[in-house]
Parts: structure tokens; sequence; C-alpha cells
């Protein structure tokens, strides 16, 4: 079958689901066999967002092979269960870098370089590569920001050109606002109006329009939208407000979107998608009344997304062991020895979130200090297993100083250290370690068992290593190094298998957690969280 494209454009405003709409189709195509793909077109000008503050940005997401990408990603992955790679995620620092490489080449035989036709043409490049592989019936594109930006002019020129070549293997679905005015009680269409007729402006007919609304938009109403713009009834679909994320597929199947989409793109279909998997977990989710509450520990708990994989890892696993999961932010920097307990004694379990730079560590050494003399279950996660090594430094082995050279370059004890190959890296934008390298665990731990293989490959970002010349007495006084790298040795995993549940990864387990298949360590920790509330309740 030729492949088929999906372009998902947004108007009104920003923050609307556009991710999770796109993640949603994708979800309902594969769920009738086709075999799909998503990627994420934005409009900033940094090559990626490696480089960007989570207070810009959110979290940034790491795909398989190593590219720093959007969050939204992330949503992609735990929707589809499909490996991303760079190719999922382009940006115009991209676009512009490819292109202006190319006139230095020499590649365009001395033409002026313009938007049109070299830019587009770039884009227009990178929409159909995925597609060019042959192993995908349709490519999902969706295209950051909001219609009316200047910045996403270039994108949506790139895609007019795609539909008018393309003709029906191509369609549009475009996510717009309905705002409710509450002092009037009314629902207000004219902004989806005036953003449908911008697309239009610049030649793009949408074909199927999404409406996001938190209250109910009668039937009149949406025909009304339907007629003002240029779209069939049945291909005005609303996206209201639902209790989770992963609802969201199946509202968008009541209201037949899979349908359209491939009615749309001249695709032959048959009977329903098969959704048990994702009923079922649904089902584990709508049906849970136990709850098991997590702290997370870091410097970023104000910021919604700055945790995002984690926060959805941990869902997840809860609703897979039959648990709600309430997860209270504890910001790290406001951590100390005297409201310590007060902080932490509620919870079940506590995270150490990842990170980079100086503040909030002090924080994370006080919380590892009191789980670990509490026996607390403790998952640390990248800084967060940095921090673990360091606190046991410090108040197991007497290291008073030790520390990571990140925080004190001049420390005695360099119990975390610069890794020899990032010793020569000036520029900061993708040269950490990224992406996913292999670990063999030791048999026995208990990280092996919630893996229950002893060979794993997960993905990293970060440029601090566990220095292996404090190995042997770190594993003397109780803290084991129980996974490592096979080619490098490079200390992965550390375990303390007298404690509870006391673990920490150097890599990000988070960006392997999907909804289908959540991962095995958060499986593992929400388990020995629950585990230990139990023992808490009959004391």
């Amino acid at each position: 079958m030729e492949t088929r494209y999906i372009f998902v454009t947004g108007g009104v405003v920003s923050s609307l689901g556009k991710g999770i709409i796109s993640s949603s189709v994708a979800r309902l195509l594969l769920s009738r066999g086709f075999n799909v793909t998503i990627q994420k077109f934005d409009p900033y000008i940094n090559i990626d967002p490696g480089t960007l503050n989570p207070y810009e940005h959110g979290e940034c997401y790491v795909t398989y092979d190593g590219h720093e990408a959007d969050l939204d990603l992330g949503h992609y992955e735990r929707f589809t269960n499909i490996k991303t790679t760079r190719a999922n995620n382009i940006t115009t620092g991209r676009v512009y870098q490819s292109v202006i490489d190319k006139e230095r080449r020499g590649d365009y035989l001395g033409k002026t370089v313009q938007i049109i036709p070299h830019i587009t043409d770039e884009i227009k490049r990178d929409v159909k590569l995925l597609g060019s592989t042959g192993k995908y019936d349709f490519v999902i594109t969706e295209i950051g920001g909001t219609v009316g930006d200047i910045e996403s002019l270039p994108f949506l020129e790139a895609m007019r050109q795609i539909r008018w070549e393309l003709g029906n293997k191509c369609c549009c679905v475009h996510l717009t606002y309905v705002p409710y005015i509450k002092a009037a009680k009314e629902l207000k269409t004219k902004p989806t109006q005036h953003s449908v007729r911008q697309l239009q402006q610049l030649g793009i007919q949408p074909d199927v329009l999404v409406l996001r609304t938190e209250q109910d938009i009668p039937a009149p109403m949406r025909r009304k939208v339907a007629q003002f713009c240029n779209v069939s009834p049945d291909a005005v679909i609303q996206s209201i407000d639902a209790p989770s994320i992963y609802e969201v597929p199946l509202l968008m199947h009541e209201q037949r979107l899979d349908n359209i989409i491939l009615v749309k793109t001249d695709t032959p279909f048959s009977g329903e998608p098969d959704l048990s998997k994702w009923n079922h977990f649904l089902e584990k989710m709508q049906h849970a009344t136990d709850v098991v509450n997590i702290g997370l520990v870091g410097k970023y708990v104000e910021l919604q997304d700055a945790y995002k994989s984690i926060d959805e890892s941990l869902f997840q696993a809860a609703t897979h062991n039959d648990h709600k999961v309430k997860i209270t932010y504890i910001n790290s920097e406001r951590l100390n020895d005297g409201n310590v307990e007060k902080m932490l004694s509620p919870h079940d379990g506590i995270i150490v979130a990842p990170g980079f730079g100086q503040r909030g560590t002090e924080g994370k050494f006080i919380a590892l200090k009191w789980c670990r003399e509490h026996d607390v279950p403790t998952f640390g996660i990248c800084l967060g297993m940095q921090s673990m090594v360091i606190e046991f430094a410090r108040n197991v082995l007497g290291l008073a100083d030790a520390n990571s050279v990140e925080l004190n370059p001049t420390t005695e004890h360099n119990v975390i250290d610069l890794m020899e190959e990032q010793k020569s890296v000036t520029n900061m934008g993708g040269t950490m370690r990224l992406g996913a390298f292999a670990c063999h665990l030791k048999d026995g731990t208990k990280v092996a068992r919630a893996y229950g293989v002893l060979d794993i490959e997960e993905r990293h970002r970060h440029r601090f290593e566990f220095n292996d010349d404090y190995r042997a007495q770190f594993e003397a006084a109780g803290m084991m190094c129980v996974g490592e790298n096979p080619q490098t040795h490079l200390v992965e995993v550390i375990e303390m298998p007298e404690k509870r549940w006391y673990i920490g990864t150097q890599y990000h387990p988070e960006y392997s957690s999907t909804v289908l298949n959540p991962h095995p360590l958060f499986m593992d920790f929400i388990r020995a969280s629950i585990a230990y509330q139990k023992e808490k309740e009959t004391v």
C-alpha cells in the first residue's frame, strides 16, 4: 500500500493536545493492523531541545538512537509502543542547518537560496523520509505551534505543497479551541472559524476539525462550524476534557475519527480496531481504588511537564498493579534536616529525579540519607543515582567532601567523575552519552529479578559516571554495583541488597515505559512501595 500522510495542525491557542490527538489516531490505526509512525515538526530555531531549560520546554525526551527530542515523542511511544528516532523530530534549526550545509558545499550550484523552494523542499524531504522506507502505511506529522505563528509558515507551505502533490493520499486534521464564556453561559465558535480561515488563506483546507472543549458542543453548533469551515458535518469531532489522556483514543473512535481519516485518504478497511489490550488497561485504571503514595524529589517540581515520563511511568505501573498513584512533588531546595521526616514520611516510596547542576542537590542528599536510614523504597534516576553514591560516600564511607566534579570540580573524592570521552567536549548540544546502550545485570540481584533477564538496553542522557576507583570501597560497605556496560564497564546500576528496595540507575528507564508494556523497574518499585505501605499499616 502506498504511504498515506496525515498532518495535525493547531489553532487558536497552544497546548491543546495535538500530541495526544496524533497519538490517539496512531493508536487507532495500529489497532486496525496498519503500520504507523508519528513525527513532530517544531518551529523553534534550536537544533533540538537538548540545551533548553525545562522552564522553557518541559522535559527533554531521548530517542532510542540518541536524539534529544520534544516531549511529545514520549506520548507517541507510550501510546504506540513504537521506538522513535531522530527522524521523528525535526526543528527549524535542523532544517536551516541542513540547507546552509548544502549551500556551503555548493550543492545548489550558485543559486540564490530562498525559503521557497529550498527550505520548503528540505521540509518536504523530511516529511517523506519515513514514508520512503516502505515500512509505514501512515506517517502522521504534527506541526508544532499555532496557525498564524510566523515561525510555522514554512512548514505549513511545505504541507500545502505535499497535499497538492499527493491528493487523496493526504489529509489535514486541524485541532482548535471552542471556549466557554462562563458569564454568558455560551460556547463560542468564532475563534475556530478564524483559525480555519487563516489556514485557508495559506491554501490549506482542513479535512477534519477536532474541537477541544470543556463543555459538550451541541450537534447544531457542530453543523454550524462545518458550514462556516467547508468541512463535512461528520468530520467535525469534539475532544472534550477526559479524566485521563489514555481515554482519548476511545473518545475519538466513538466519533469515528479513524473511519473518517481512512475514507478521506482512500484507504481500504473493514471491521473495527482491536482495542482489547487498551481497554484492559483502562478497566484496571477505572476500577483501581487503593492508592500508593509516591514522593518525587527534584528541583523542577513546580513545572507540570518537567518529569512527564516519570509521572506517566508511575501511573502505568500503578495501574497494572491495580492501584492509583498519588505523586507528591517535593522541592529539593526546601528540604533540610529539620523538615525531611515531615516531608517524606507520609510516602510509600521515594523517587529522586534526574537533572543537571548544583541547585537542589544538597536537599537530595538529605532525602536519600533519610530514606536509606529508614529503609523506604527509593529509586534514583541519573543524577538521582549519582546523588545516592555521593550521600553514601559522605555518610557511610566517611568521605566528608565526596562529590561529583559536575557540582564541585575540585573535590578531593570525585566519586562521580566526568566520562573520559566527555573531557574534550566543548559544544553542549547533542554531545552527551545519548541513546540506548547495553547493560549486563548481576544474577540474583533485585534489579535482575525485576527485569527477568540479565542483558538489557536502556537510554542514557548524561556526561558523568560512577568513578570505578571507588567500587571496592562501596561494595565492601554494602552499596553494590549490579549493572554495567559490557564494553566499557561503566557502572549503570547500584543497589543495596539489605534494603527493601534501594536502587539507582544511571540510565533513564522512564523513556521506555508504555501503556501496554510498563517498565519492569517501575513495576517492581511500585510493588515494593505497596508492600511497604501494608507493612506500615500492620505496625
